[in-house]
């Protein structure tokens, strides 16, 4: 077993301290939006504190670190990558192609000879991306898109509180009232002539207002455009988020989001795991390249994207059970109400991440202790692993 030493990606959005506080040291001064565990190409983690990184040990031993049947399936590559995500500021709406979808679509650019850091390129990897997020405080998200009565209504709303220039689109939704019209709904939104676009948001944001002071159903959704447009000013997403789901997750809830789902993370900090891909299509709420026809195409508004709660596999584990066969994400508290001893959930290839307390992670060829904010890589031939200690952790495995 390895004990991993990570990145912190400083984008912009991050918040100041909450990953810093996680891991017991002083905030650095920066934003500090992710950090990574896993190994991605572009940020791999490193192993107990050398030069050498977990992408390094995967890639000259991957049956020994993943598995006979995991690298024959991965082409030799860990599926997976475990984040802490702390946003300050909202994350772009975004959505994630199919795996079919992201090998066609890489391949397509590299044809055309797309470069691999040109702005305007939609498919870094031939990966998808689907992923999880699990809360550690209170957070909040766009999940998905409304369904199209509930986004006509939304739309009459705003009419009524004097955005005229949107009534066409509200007839569109009553004539059609369909997950594909939400679908070209957005679309067109997006497409919006340029010449009047910053009306239009101004408009929006300034109903928005109108509505949040009114007592309704529809008021913490015209706030949260209000927040958002502090971070976005002008940006078209602010009328487009209105089309979407708002959820706030309590901690411990989590929202799976799979390919083609529409989403955006806006307030708080979680735990996501995802596949172990950076192919994002963008839809608003962001300063880069946001490719209407392409994201269409991609985009699936009937995709449910709903609140999810872990299983209880036995006294303070539970698991959060998805369709994706590259991760699955398990939620360990051993405390003196539950157990002190647990088997370490999952199979194959792990990574461990101590949320709180301390750990002793017990297996064949030794013994590794975790406190807050330390992280470990298991490989696949450790195979059973004990843990024990009081502690919270979660654990990211293979998810077949």
């Amino acid at each position: 077993m390895y004990r991993l030493t990570n990145t912190t990606q400083h984008y912009a959005w991050g918040s100041p301290r909450a990953i810093s506080d996680l891991l017991g040291r002083e905030p650095s001064g920066q934003p500090e939006a992710e950090l990574w565990m896993g190994a991605h190409p572009s940020a791999p983690s490193g192993i107990d504190g050398g030069e050498a990184t977990l992408l390094d040990f995967v890639s000259a031993d991957p049956v020994g670190m993943l598995g006979p049947q995991i690298a024959a399936r991965f082409q030799n590559r860990l599926p997976f990558l475990l984040k802490v995500l702390s946003a300050a500021k909202a994350l772009s709406i975004q959505t994630h192609p199919t795996r079919a979808q992201a090998e066609a679509g890489y391949a397509a650019e590299q044809e055309r000879g797309v470069a691999a850091g040109d702005p305007n390129r939609n498919y870094v990897d031939d990966w998808p991306k689907p992923e999880i997020l699990m809360a550690l405080t209170d957070f909040e998200a766009l999940a998905g898109c409304r369904d199209a009565a509930d986004a006509e209504r939304v739309l009459a709303a705003v009419v009524e509180l004097g955005v005229d220039e949107l009534e066409p689109l509200r007839a569109e939704l009553a004539d059609r009232p369909r997950p594909d019209t939400v679908a070209a709904v957005i679309g067109k939104l997006l497409e919006w002539p340029a010449d009047t676009r910053e009306r239009l948001v101004a408009d929006v944001v300034d109903a928005a207002g109108r509505g949040a002071d009114k007592d309704g159903d529809l008021a913490a959704d015209f706030a949260a455009v209000l927040q958002v447009a502090r971070d976005f000013p002008g940006d078209i997403g602010l009328v487009a988020m209105l089309l979407m789901k708002r959820v706030v997750l309590k901690p411990g809830e989590a929202i799976f989001l799979e390919a083609g789902g529409l989403h955006a993370y806006l307030r708080g900090t979680g735990i996501e795991l995802l596949a172990n891909s950076d192919n994002v299509l963008r839809a608003g709420l962001t300063p880069k390249h946001i490719d209407v026809p392409e994201l269409l195409r991609v985009m699936d508004a009937s995709v449910p994207v709903p609140v999810r709660r872990g299983k209880a596999l036995g006294a303070g584990v539970e698991e959060f059970d998805t369709p994706a066969p590259e991760f699955r994400l398990y939620h360990v508290v051993l405390d003196t109400k539950t157990t002190l001893r647990a088997d370490l959930p999952g199979t194959g290839p792990r990574i461990v991440l101590a949320l709180s307390g301390e750990v002793e992670l017990r297996g064949t060829r030794g013994a590794l202790t975790l406190t807050q904010g330390e992280s470990a890589f298991v490989p696949a031939r450790e195979g059973a692993v004990e843990v024990s200690g009081l502690a919270e952790l979660v654990v990211a495995a293979p998810g077949v």
